[in-house]
Protein backbone atom coordinates (compact mmCIF):
# COMPACT_ATOMS: atom_id res chain seq x y z
CA UNK A 1 0.00 0.00 0.00
CA UNK A 2 1.80 3.35 -1.01
CA UNK A 3 1.86 6.10 1.24
CA UNK A 4 3.75 9.37 0.14
CA UNK A 5 6.55 10.99 2.51
CA UNK A 6 4.57 13.87 3.22
CA UNK A 7 4.11 14.32 7.04
CA UNK A 8 0.56 15.08 7.63
CA UNK A 9 0.44 14.99 11.77
CA UNK A 10 4.02 15.51 13.53
CA UNK A 11 4.49 14.93 17.05
CA UNK A 12 7.69 16.05 18.79
CA UNK A 13 9.13 15.05 21.93
CA UNK A 14 5.54 14.84 23.92
CA UNK A 15 5.63 14.88 27.43
CA UNK A 16 2.32 14.44 29.44
CA UNK A 17 1.49 13.36 33.55
CA UNK A 18 -1.69 12.45 35.00
CA UNK A 19 -1.50 13.40 38.51
CA UNK A 20 2.27 13.08 38.91
CA UNK A 21 2.39 9.73 36.88
CA UNK A 22 4.29 9.89 33.50
CA UNK A 23 2.08 8.88 30.57
CA UNK A 24 4.27 9.60 28.04
CA UNK A 25 7.63 10.30 27.86
CA UNK A 26 9.52 12.08 24.75
CA UNK A 27 6.92 10.76 22.25
CA UNK A 28 7.70 11.82 18.44
CA UNK A 29 6.28 10.36 15.30
CA UNK A 30 5.36 11.82 11.96
CA UNK A 31 2.13 10.55 10.37
CA UNK A 32 2.02 10.69 6.71
CA UNK A 33 0.06 11.28 3.93
CA UNK A 34 -1.94 7.77 3.06
CA UNK A 35 -0.23 6.47 6.17
CA UNK A 36 -2.48 3.19 7.74
CA UNK A 37 -0.86 3.69 10.67
CA UNK A 38 -1.81 1.28 13.60
CA UNK A 39 -1.16 2.06 17.29
CA UNK A 40 -0.29 -0.80 19.94
CA UNK A 41 0.64 -1.54 23.53
CA UNK A 42 -0.73 -2.13 26.82
CA UNK A 43 -3.67 -1.20 28.57
CA UNK A 44 -2.49 2.38 30.62
CA UNK A 45 0.64 2.66 28.10
CA UNK A 46 -0.87 5.60 26.81
CA UNK A 47 -2.04 5.42 23.69
CA UNK A 48 -5.69 6.87 23.60
CA UNK A 49 -4.10 9.72 25.30
CA UNK A 50 -2.24 10.46 22.60
CA UNK A 51 -4.82 10.17 20.07
CA UNK A 52 -6.32 12.87 22.40
CA UNK A 53 -3.54 15.03 22.35
CA UNK A 54 -3.56 15.25 18.55
CA UNK A 55 -6.80 16.06 18.84
CA UNK A 56 -6.30 19.25 21.21
CA UNK A 57 -8.57 17.44 23.86
CA UNK A 58 -5.34 17.30 26.35
CA UNK A 59 -2.44 19.70 26.35
CA UNK A 60 0.84 18.30 26.58
CA UNK A 61 2.85 18.96 29.58
CA UNK A 62 6.10 19.50 26.87
CA UNK A 63 6.67 18.73 23.33
CA UNK A 64 4.97 20.07 20.38
CA UNK A 65 2.09 18.48 18.03
CA UNK A 66 1.91 19.91 14.08
CA UNK A 67 -1.86 19.65 12.32
CA UNK A 68 0.20 20.44 8.87
CA UNK A 69 -2.85 20.77 6.80
CA UNK A 70 -4.30 23.59 8.82
CA UNK A 71 -3.02 27.05 8.87
CA UNK A 72 -4.43 27.06 12.83
CA UNK A 73 -2.48 24.02 13.76
CA UNK A 74 -6.01 22.67 14.97
CA UNK A 75 -7.61 19.19 14.26
CA UNK A 76 -10.68 20.93 13.68
CA UNK A 77 -11.85 19.58 10.27
CA UNK A 78 -8.29 17.97 9.05
CA UNK A 79 -9.12 15.37 11.37
CA UNK A 80 -12.31 12.68 11.90
CA UNK A 81 -12.35 11.20 14.84
CA UNK A 82 -14.08 7.59 16.22
CA UNK A 83 -14.34 7.34 20.07
CA UNK A 84 -13.59 3.83 21.72
CA UNK A 85 -17.19 4.91 23.40
CA UNK A 86 -19.74 6.53 21.38
CA UNK A 87 -22.84 7.75 23.74
CA UNK A 88 -26.06 7.46 22.67
CA UNK A 89 -29.52 7.36 24.26
CA UNK A 90 -30.96 4.52 22.05
CA UNK A 91 -34.16 5.58 23.17
CA UNK A 92 -33.97 9.40 21.63
CA UNK A 93 -35.76 9.18 18.23
CA UNK A 94 -32.87 10.15 15.62
CA UNK A 95 -32.65 8.27 12.47
CA UNK A 96 -28.86 6.97 10.94
CA UNK A 97 -28.77 10.05 8.27
CA UNK A 98 -29.42 12.92 11.10
CA UNK A 99 -26.75 10.92 13.01
CA UNK A 100 -24.06 11.77 10.23
CA UNK A 101 -25.49 14.95 9.78
CA UNK A 102 -24.34 15.89 13.81
CA UNK A 103 -20.84 15.64 12.37
CA UNK A 104 -21.22 18.88 10.09
CA UNK A 105 -22.09 20.68 13.40
CA UNK A 106 -18.49 22.32 14.00
CA UNK A 107 -19.07 23.65 9.98
CA UNK A 108 -22.10 25.04 10.56
CA UNK A 109 -22.38 28.66 9.97
CA UNK A 110 -24.66 29.04 13.42
CA UNK A 111 -27.92 27.66 14.88
CA UNK A 112 -30.73 26.96 12.27
CA UNK A 113 -31.35 24.22 9.53
CA UNK A 114 -28.08 22.33 7.66
CA UNK A 115 -26.91 23.98 4.61
CA UNK A 116 -28.07 23.07 1.20
CA UNK A 117 -26.31 19.84 -0.09
CA UNK A 118 -25.43 18.81 3.84
CA UNK A 119 -27.82 15.71 3.39
CA UNK A 120 -25.98 14.63 0.46
CA UNK A 121 -22.81 15.11 1.84
CA UNK A 122 -23.71 12.61 4.88
CA UNK A 123 -25.70 10.06 2.30
CA UNK A 124 -22.18 9.89 0.39
CA UNK A 125 -20.51 9.54 3.77
CA UNK A 126 -22.89 6.49 4.40
CA UNK A 127 -22.14 5.10 1.04
CA UNK A 128 -18.81 5.31 1.60
CA UNK A 129 -19.11 2.75 4.58
CA UNK A 130 -21.29 0.62 2.80
CA UNK A 131 -24.40 2.02 4.57
CA UNK A 132 -26.34 4.09 2.46
CA UNK A 133 -29.26 1.83 2.95
CA UNK A 134 -29.68 2.78 7.20
CA UNK A 135 -29.94 6.24 6.58
CA UNK A 136 -33.96 6.43 7.96
CA UNK A 137 -33.26 3.74 10.37
CA UNK A 138 -32.82 4.30 14.03
CA UNK A 139 -29.61 4.33 15.91
CA UNK A 140 -31.80 2.54 18.31
CA UNK A 141 -32.25 -0.12 16.44
CA UNK A 142 -28.54 -0.65 15.20
CA UNK A 143 -26.36 -3.72 15.44
CA UNK A 144 -22.83 -3.51 16.85
CA UNK A 145 -20.96 -3.59 12.92
CA UNK A 146 -23.99 -1.41 11.73
CA UNK A 147 -23.06 1.43 14.18
CA UNK A 148 -19.35 1.59 14.15
CA UNK A 149 -20.18 1.90 10.29
CA UNK A 150 -21.98 4.56 10.95
CA UNK A 151 -19.50 6.21 13.47
CA UNK A 152 -16.79 6.28 11.06
CA UNK A 153 -19.82 7.83 8.11
CA UNK A 154 -20.10 10.99 10.72
CA UNK A 155 -16.11 11.55 11.20
CA UNK A 156 -16.02 11.09 7.44
CA UNK A 157 -18.96 13.88 6.42
CA UNK A 158 -16.84 16.74 6.68
CA UNK A 159 -14.37 15.26 4.70
CA UNK A 160 -11.70 15.42 6.75
CA UNK A 161 -7.91 14.06 5.35
CA UNK A 162 -7.44 12.00 8.16
CA UNK A 163 -9.09 9.27 10.16
CA UNK A 164 -8.52 8.22 13.52
CA UNK A 165 -10.23 5.36 15.36
CA UNK A 166 -9.51 4.02 19.08
CA UNK A 167 -10.23 0.35 19.38
CA UNK A 168 -13.32 0.78 16.45
CA UNK A 169 -13.57 -3.48 16.45
CA UNK A 170 -13.21 -4.14 20.27
CA UNK A 171 -17.43 -4.34 20.22
CA UNK A 172 -18.06 -6.84 16.82
CA UNK A 173 -17.83 -10.13 15.52
CA UNK A 174 -14.99 -11.64 13.63
CA UNK A 175 -16.80 -11.50 10.14
CA UNK A 176 -17.36 -7.83 11.19
CA UNK A 177 -14.31 -6.89 11.72
CA UNK A 178 -13.08 -8.62 8.31
CA UNK A 179 -15.70 -6.41 6.54
CA UNK A 180 -14.90 -3.62 8.61
CA UNK A 181 -11.21 -3.54 7.32
CA UNK A 182 -12.28 -4.22 3.75
CA UNK A 183 -13.86 -0.38 4.18
CA UNK A 184 -10.71 1.41 6.25
CA UNK A 185 -8.65 -0.30 3.12
CA UNK A 186 -10.54 1.52 0.59
CA UNK A 187 -11.05 4.73 2.71
CA UNK A 188 -7.08 4.44 2.80
CA UNK A 189 -6.86 4.53 -0.71
CA UNK A 190 -7.77 8.42 -0.47
CA UNK A 191 -7.06 9.50 2.97
CA UNK A 192 -4.71 8.81 6.04
CA UNK A 193 -6.32 6.48 8.68
CA UNK A 194 -4.14 5.87 12.42
CA UNK A 195 -6.02 3.71 14.92
CA UNK A 196 -5.74 2.23 18.19
CA UNK A 197 -5.92 -1.64 18.62
CA UNK A 198 -5.41 -4.38 20.87
CA UNK A 199 -5.57 -7.28 18.25
CA UNK A 200 -1.87 -7.48 17.86
CA UNK A 201 -2.99 -10.19 14.60
CA UNK A 202 -4.80 -7.22 12.80
CA UNK A 203 -1.56 -5.20 12.89
CA UNK A 204 0.52 -7.27 11.35
CA UNK A 205 -2.09 -8.02 8.63
CA UNK A 206 -3.76 -4.70 7.78
CA UNK A 207 -1.54 -1.66 8.09
CA UNK A 208 1.65 -0.31 6.78
CA UNK A 209 3.08 0.88 9.72
CA UNK A 210 2.99 0.15 13.87
CA UNK A 211 3.91 2.51 16.75
CA UNK A 212 4.77 0.20 19.63
CA UNK A 213 3.63 2.99 22.95
CA UNK A 214 4.39 1.83 26.57
CA UNK A 215 4.81 5.52 27.62
CA UNK A 216 7.75 5.75 25.06
CA UNK A 217 7.15 5.04 21.19
CA UNK A 218 8.56 3.22 18.80
CA UNK A 219 7.54 3.09 15.06
CA UNK A 220 8.00 -0.24 12.95
CA UNK A 221 6.93 -1.47 9.11
CA UNK A 222 4.86 -4.11 9.79
CA UNK A 223 7.17 -6.21 8.20
CA UNK A 224 9.43 -5.96 11.27
CA UNK A 225 7.20 -7.14 13.72
CA UNK A 226 8.34 -10.28 15.55
CA UNK A 227 7.25 -12.01 19.04
CA UNK A 228 10.60 -9.81 20.52
CA UNK A 229 9.34 -6.87 19.58
CA UNK A 230 5.96 -7.59 21.25
CA UNK A 231 7.23 -8.98 24.34
CA UNK A 232 9.26 -6.13 24.71
CA UNK A 233 6.45 -3.87 24.48
CA UNK A 234 4.20 -5.61 26.70
CA UNK A 235 6.58 -6.54 29.16
CA UNK A 236 6.10 -10.58 28.82
CA UNK A 237 6.04 -12.98 26.35
CA UNK A 238 3.31 -13.30 24.17
CA UNK A 239 2.63 -15.27 21.47
CA UNK A 240 2.23 -13.04 18.03
CA UNK A 241 -0.42 -14.42 15.86
CA UNK A 242 -0.87 -13.02 12.15
CA UNK A 243 -4.85 -13.34 11.25
CA UNK A 244 -4.99 -14.32 7.57
CA UNK A 245 -7.31 -11.67 6.73
CA UNK A 246 -8.85 -11.53 3.12
CA UNK A 247 -7.04 -8.08 1.61
CA UNK A 248 -8.50 -5.71 -1.11
CA UNK A 249 -7.23 -6.10 -4.44
CA UNK A 250 -4.15 -3.31 -4.02
CA UNK A 251 -4.31 -0.58 -6.89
Amino acid sequence: MANSNTPIIQLRNINFSYNGRKVLKDVSLDIMERDFLGIIGPNGGGKTTLLKIILGLLKPDSGEVKILPSSDNEAAGVIGYVPQFAYFDRDFPVSVLEAVLMGLLNDAPGIGPYRKGDKDKAREALKKVNAEELAERRIGGLSGGELQRVLVARALVSEPPVLLLDEPTASIDYKTEENFFDILHRLNKEITVGMVSHDIGFVTSHVNRVACLNRQLVCHPTTDISSDVIANLYQTPVDLVAHQHRLPEEQ
